[in-house]
Formats: structure tokens, sequence, C-alpha cells
């Protein structure tokens, strides 16, 4: 049974992940609110929000989870040697605004879009709190491709990325992820799987392995404050 949240009471506790339902796997709970307490506690339980325009609020932890080790990424040999060339200059957390909107334009293949303005204006404000980070790819000075996600301790959680040029978001991610191997990150949620995460050496877990590990790594902290000390791949 669906555990109905409490749309003025940010602080309500989420139900045990390991209750979420089957089919549609891993629904957990439906309403609530879109604050940063609701989802940084979310975050901290394994949990994300994702629900269509006119939907409410839904939250999900699946079963098994995708993660990456960011000391662990694998590079295909193509990708390599546009990361060697400097084909896409990444930077971090300069266009944040710029790349949640792209990821939330429709799409060919998903014509509508999950990522509401509801979502937009709750990420925003992760942003502005510091939780929230995006890795821009830019060819000749043009946003080409990106992602966005949420940081808590070691944790990252991607949420979403998009490419406007062939590569770009492939070439964003790759950099993301030796940044975030360097900054000490211990784990990145991709949440479901997918070939192209899985490409670069997304692995499966089991939901419960995800959880408890979660619980640990979004208590422990970084060496420094990483994303501003840092804002491009120029070393």
């Amino acid at each position: 049974m669906l555990t109905l949240l409490n749309a003025k009471n940010a602080n309500q506790e989420f139900p045990d992940p390991e209750n979420a339902l089957i089919e549609p796997d891993g629904l957990l709970a439906v309403g609530g609110c879109l604050s940063p307490r609701r989802l940084i506690n979310a975050y901290r339980k394994g949990i994300f929000p994702w629900f269509n325009h006119g939907d409410p609020i839904l939250w999900w932890c699946p079963d098994p989870r995708l993660v990456l080790t960011p000391s662990e990424i694998r590079i295909s040999r193509s990708l390599r040697k546009i990361l060697r060339k400097k084909e896409y200059a990444v930077t971090f957390d300069q266009a944040f605004h710029e790349v949640i909107k792209a990821c939330a334009a429709p799409r060919s293949e998903t014509p509508g879009t999950w990522i509401t303005e509801p979502m937009i204006r709750a990420y925003l404000q992760l942003h502005k709190l510091g939780f929230a980070h995006s890795a821009e790819a830019w060819y000749r000075n043009r946003l080409a491709g990106g992602l966005y996600g949420v940081a808590i301790g070691r944790a990252f959680f991607g949420e979403s990325m998009f490419y406007r040029r062939s590569n770009a978001s492939k070439a964003a991610f790759a950099v993301l992820a030796g940044k975030l191997a360097r900054w000490n990150y211990a784990i990145i949620d991709c949440q479901v799987r997918t070939e192209h995460l899985a490409s670069f050496g997304g692995r499966e877990i089991p939901r419960k392995q995800f959880v408890e590990s979660i619980a640990g790594y979004c208590e422990e902290s970084v060496a420094v404050d990483a994303w501003t000390s840092e804002s491009s791949d120029q070393d």
C-alpha cells in the first residue's frame, strides 16, 4: 500500500524503501512537496521524485539500482580520443538553469517531459543551496550537452542529461566522473539501467545494499568544497 505524504510537513518520514511496489517497480509514496528539506531527506534514503505533468508527486526507489564507482568508470576508445583532443570544454555549475531546461525539453522518442516547471524550480533551489550541480559541455562557446544531479556527502545522484551534438553529454559525464573520483566521491547513483550508462561501467546492486550504502556515504564529507574550488576541466 502506498504512503500518502503530507504536503505541509516536509519532515515527515518516508516509508521503508523495502515496502515499495513491485509493479510499477519501486513506487513508494505519493504526494508531499518538493521543498529542499523533503528532497534532501529523500535522497539520503535512496528515494527520488519522478512524475509526469498533471500527476501527483510520485516517489521511487527501484530494485535493483544502477550505480557507478567514479574511479572505475569505463571510457571507450573513441570517447578518449574526443577528450584528448579537447573537442568540448567541460565546466561545472556555469549554466545550471540552461542545463536543466535543456534536459526538460521534449525529445523525439519521448515527446513529453517529467522535468516539469515545479521540478525545475525545486532543483534551482537546491542549486542555490549548494546541493544540485551541473556539468556542461561547450562547443565553440555554445552549450552542446550536459547533465545535472544532486551531491550529498560522498554520493552523487544523477538526474538527467541531454546533448545537442554527438558525444557532448558523454564527454561531460566522463569528465565529471573523473573529477568525482579525485574529489573522493564514492558512488554515482544512476537510478535505473540504460545501455548508455551500463557502457560506462554501471552495475546493478540490490536496493537494500544501495540504501544501506547511501546512508553511510551521505554522512561522510569530501576533503574540499570541490564544486566551488574548480569550475572546469582545465588543470
